[in-house]
């Protein structure tokens, strides 16, 4: 992992730093001091009164799952994760509308199969820290969240789900050609159970957020305008139970699923980029792009 994270801390500090738009950290008088890290493609708020910190995904417009934007979520996550002062994280959209709509496929269309190696093993490394990360990890989902979007959420220990009947959330690569490797179906039987799972990935379906809650997919649903002080909330109740003693059993729990790709994890990078480089995928994406600016025109 450490030359992971050397190669994307270098990609970061080629593409140049982006102003943050949490402001310097300053704050009013009397109000909770906050520290504010990370770059414009990840604000970060950390609340050193509380330990928790606000993860906000400013990757508009639809927080794509870019190279870019996974080199800076991991470093954000890497600084809070060494911060003593950090115990927990909530992580939520800055975009209207949307959490994340997952995998940019721009890095999966007409590169070269070194780019597409790099990118799938970014991916892989953004799964594996929010997996296991130590810190108590809350999924304020205040927008769809499909795909790559979903995969993050459920990275999560615990998520809540704005009640918007125009969300939705699911793993739904299917539907664009594409087969979810088997961490991402890890992650959900992990989540959801092996059948949910096989019939979810199969059709590739999105869920709204009663379909979801009933499943289990996220584990509780609120108005959108209480999301973020029911995630507050919620983690002052897990935050209560000690750390050593959730952090052991949260390893105990995932350990398995996390060992099975750090074994096999060469040989995934080669099927995605043998899979991805296929003309048949190439063209399928092709038609998914067009179809997106037809809509958007």
């Amino acid at each position: 992992m450490a030359a992971v994270a050397v190669t994307l801390v270098r990609r970061l500090l080629r593409s140049g730093p982006r102003p943050g738009l949490c402001g310097a950290g300053g704050r009013e008088p009397g109000a909770a001091p906050r520290r504010a890290i990370g770059h414009g493609r990840v604000a970060v708020e950390l609340d050193s009164s509380t330990g928790v910190a606000v993860m906000k995904m400013e990757n508009l417009p639809v927080n794509s799952l870019s190279l870019d934007f996974l080199t800076e979520f991991l470093i954000s996550l890497e600084k809070l994760e060494n911060d003593r002062g950090c115990r927990g994280v909530i992580l939520t959209s800055g975009a209207p509308k949307i959490f994340s709509a997952g995998l940019d496929i721009m890095e999966m269309y007409g590169k070269s199969a070194e780019h597409y190696a790099e990118f799938w093993k970014a991916v892989q490394e953004m799964w594996l820290r929010l997996y296991q990360s130590n810190m108590v990890t809350i999924a304020a989902i205040n927008g769809s969240s499909p795909a790559g979007g979903c995969l993050m959420a459920v990275c999560c220990d615990y998520r809540i789900m704005a009640e918007n009947p125009k969300y939705s959330i699911g793993l739904n690569e299917t539907q664009l050609g594409i087969v979810a490797p088997f961490w991402f179906k890890d992650t959900m039987v992990n989540t959801i159970g092996n059948r949910a799972t096989e019939r979810s990935l199969e059709l590739g379906l999105l869920y709204s957020p009663p379909e979801a809650h009933k499943i289990g997919l996220v584990d509780q649903l609120v108005p959108e305008e209480k999301i973020q002080s029911t995630a507050a909330a919620v983690m002052s109740q897990w935050l209560a139970i000690p750390d050593h003693a959730r952090q052991i059993t949260k390893s105990m729990m995932r350990k398995p699923t996390v060992d099975r790709l750090l074994a096999h994890r060469e040989s995934d990078i080669q099927n995605f980029v043998s899979f991805i480089t296929k003309d048949s995928i190439q063209k399928s994406l092709q038609m998914y792009m067009e179809m997106l600016k037809q809509r958007r025109g």
